[in-house]
């Protein structure tokens, strides 16, 4: 049976004596519910490292008032098999309490990089989820952690604040998985009924339309976003948050598709908001 830290103390206990070993520590940071998407990340982790932490924590200033905190889906019973099962060798579950004393009041802030996309929608959400990083990255003492690239703005905030703050850790990206029908896997499809669930698949269904028109040697990046919005419309259920073109290192909107570009949308279906992406470099250019 895999171990259940609550503690930051027992956790930098157990670190401690890994580091004595000179093994490696891979982190894998989630809030839990974990997926097949999380899976993959863990076996990632194992397969790179000596031991794995797997954190599992719904971190509350991520979240707004009227964001779905109290509703987020959990299942510590279940998040513990999935975790045996990849291999990873313990479970940090601390409290709220526990990460964020009643006098807390430091907060990790990158600019820029969280400004558009997720970060215009969702106020305070990077600075909460800049803050619970670092404090896992100082918690553990990781040398690699693993993230997704469903949430790729997320991972380009980690990036910006590990090079800005001179953290030694690397940051390892990792695929997106989906079902097989295309949807993106992630804790918030077990919102959705049946209906909803097949509104769904119109996230991917405008990708691969942007996709398709990339292929095809389109550049321009409204045009793609106006395509790809056309989709989503068609389907009464969902409603837009947004669809962008950016340069995928600095989230910036790019009118010319060059370089490399991240292609993201958030959407919602019914109440709830799910986002899908794909990275594109752009091999079609010209020599």
């Amino acid at each position: 049976m895999i171990e259940v830290i609550a503690t930051i103390g027992e956790v930098r206990k157990i670190v401690e004596g890994w580091k004595n070993e000179n093994l490696g520590v891979g982190l894998v940071p989630t809030m839990g519910y974990l997926h097949a998407g999380h899976e993959s990340l863990i076996r990632k982790a194992v397969e790179e490292n000596d031991r794995v932490i797997v954190s599992v924590f719904v971190n509350p200033t991520q979240f707004a008032p009227n964001e779905d905190f109290d509703r987020y889906p959990r299942d510590l019973e279940n998040d513990k098999k999935v975790c045996e099962r990849a291999g990873a060798d313990l479970i940090f579950h601390p409290t709220a309490e526990e990460m964020y004393p009643a006098d807390f009041s430091t907060y990790v802030n990158v600019t820029k990089v969280s400004e558009e996309l997720c970060g215009a929608s969702r106020p305070g959400f990077f600075q909460g989820v800049a803050t619970v990083v670092t404090k896992l990255f100082n918690i553990t003492n990781a040398d690699r952690a693993y993230f997704g690239q469903k949430d790729a703005q997320q991972l380009a905030v980690v990036r910006r604040f590990v090079r800005d703050l001179n953290m030694n850790v690397e940051i390892v990206a990792c695929p997106i998985v989906r079902e097989k029908d295309g949807l993106a896997l992630s804790s918030r499809n077990a919102y959705l009924n049946a209906e909803e669930r097949k509104a769904a698949l119109v996230l991917s269904a405008a990708l691969a339309k942007g996709k398709e028109l990339l292929a095809n040697g389109e550049r321009d990046a409204r045009k793609i976003e106006s395509a790809m919005r056309r989709i989503i419309e068609t389907e009464p259920l969902a409603k837009i948050d947004y669809v962008k073109i950016v340069d995928a290192k600095t989230i910036e909107p790019t009118a010319d598709v060059k370089g490399t570009i991240l292609c993201a949308l958030a959407v919602f279906i019914g109440k709830t908001r799910l986002i899908d992406n794909f990275f594109l470099a752009d091999a079609y250019k010209p020599e």
